[in-house]
């Protein structure tokens, strides 16, 4: 297999916990444009139980996407057990997802709209840093993939910020095997971008990978690029952000990828010491959409979700679905097809 084939097509969504999945998705389609919701389901998560403390969590998901482009959110709301907080705020450095990057076509227009001020980062690029109403951190930046223009100046889900304990180590996930092979910058000391985390008297070091948009996959043009900022604490102590508390709990609870050939992508993950820690092996059905999905833990725990999409609704009521099973092909979808995602969308 070679080491360069393309095996992931873009980052599909970042599930984040919270205790309202209704006014937290108001909130992102609101504040962020994710106002098209992809399937709104109550299901069990029964092949979780290893990362859920025994428990068969029982959750309402709403998989909310904006049609300018970008990765999704899974809003992710566990009715029972209820889902439980970190006991402290999480610090930049902690173990596992720390930020969740949401991209745009101007910063500095999107900083003026939202009172925000902005900052340069280590590629001299403008950056701003706000929360959700969960309290979850964010961060937004510029980027250049987009499916349409004109429909907001926000876009989706670009990437997250990772907080880990050697950056090495998961250069080798990260880069070498999931093919995020450009290395933006990796540099080490105090940054002035992080302010407002409290944490620019820090030492840290940080390396921002990105991979251009996709070429392969049904649904690449509208995922558009990936950046994953690795970023390791060099003083000080760190915590695991989901430390004492499980999948599903109150936070971002996984980074999923959107997967081109999952039994190829499992053998090279396996033979690189990262083996799947669940399969769905055949269809698995959420009511709305249905697929294969997969976990690994990275280096340091974290989860990273992967799904080979079979079926997406387009209109539910009459039972309308997109079947990327039938096709023979890798190529993107039309751009007529994927706008029939928008024909859900939900105003406030």
């Amino acid at each position: 297999m070679s080491n360069n084939e393309n095996l992931i097509s873009g980052i599909q969504q970042v599930g984040i916990g919270v205790s309202d999945a209704w006014e937290s998705f108001k909130w992102y389609n609101v504040n962020l444009g994710l106002n098209v919701p992809v399937f709104d389901d109550v299901a069990e998560a029964k092949l979780m139980v290893n990362y859920t403390k025994g428990n068969i969590r029982q959750r309402r998901a709403i998989l909310a996407v904006n049609m300018a482009g970008g990765g999704g959110a899974e809003i992710w709301e566990s009715k029972t057990p209820l889902p439980i907080a970190a006991d402290s705020e999480p610090q930049l450095g902690d173990l596992g997802i720390f930020a969740v990057k949401f991209k745009t076509h101007d910063v500095l227009t999107f900083a003026k709209d939202h009172k925000l001020t902005v900052y340069k980062n280590p590629e001299e690029k403008p950056v701003v840093w706000l929360k959700d109403n969960y309290g979850n951190q964010l961060q937004v930046v510029d980027d250049n993939s987009w499916f349409k223009s004109g429909v907001s100046n926000a876009g989706g889900v670009l990437g997250v910020v990772l907080g880990v304990s050697d950056i090495e180590k998961s250069l080798v996930l990260y880069k070498e095997l999931l093919g995020l092979t450009t290395v933006v910058y990796d540099k080490t000391g105090t940054f002035g971008d992080l302010e407002p985390l409290a944490a620019n008297q820090n030492t840290f070091r940080r390396v921002l990978l990105r991979k251009s948009q996709s070429t392969e996959g049904a649904f690449s043009k509208l995922f558009g690029n990936i950046e994953l900022e690795l970023v390791q604490k060099i003083d000080g102590n760190v915590k695991t952000i989901m430390a004492g508390r499980s999948w599903g709990d109150l936070g971002f609870i996984h980074l999923c990828f959107d997967a081109l050939d999952m039994d190829k992508l499992g053998q090279k993950l396996k033979s690189g010491g990262f083996p799947f820690v669940v399969d769905s092996a055949n269809s698995f059905d959420m009511g709305d959409a249905a697929g294969r999905f997969t976990y690994i833990e990275d280096p340091d725990g974290t989860l990273i979700e992967f799904v080979e999409t079979h079926k997406v609704p387009v209109l539910k009521k009459i039972g309308w679905y997109i079947n990327l099973q039938k096709r023979k092909t890798q190529k993107p979808l039309p751009n007529w097809m994927v706008n029939t995602l928008g024909w859900g969308k939900v105003k406030f």
